[in-house]
């Protein structure tokens, strides 16, 4: 599983969802974000951000929830 890193720390990765057959982005401590999009499912850590692979990729979107993310790492 690709782990992405934030001052030594794991902060997201990339992964399929297997129920929903989606590419989503897990962000590892997204119980601390608040954003509508995160779905947290039977994590009790971690929100996940579903993407449509039929759709663009909502940059804007990403770009809101990974600065939340790096706040919360500084």
């Amino acid at each position: 599983m690709p782990f992405y890193c934030y001052n030594g720390k794991m902060c997201c990765y990339l992964w399929v969802h297997k129920k929903y057959k989606q590419p989503y982005i897990g962000i590892v401590e997204g119980k601390s974000i608040d954003h509508p999009d995160l779905i947290i499912e039977n994590r009790s850590r971690m929100k996940i951000l579903l993407l449509d692979p039929v759709k663009d990729v909502p940059i804007k979107k990403i770009d809101k929830i990974l600065k939340a993310m790096i706040i919360l790492y500084k």
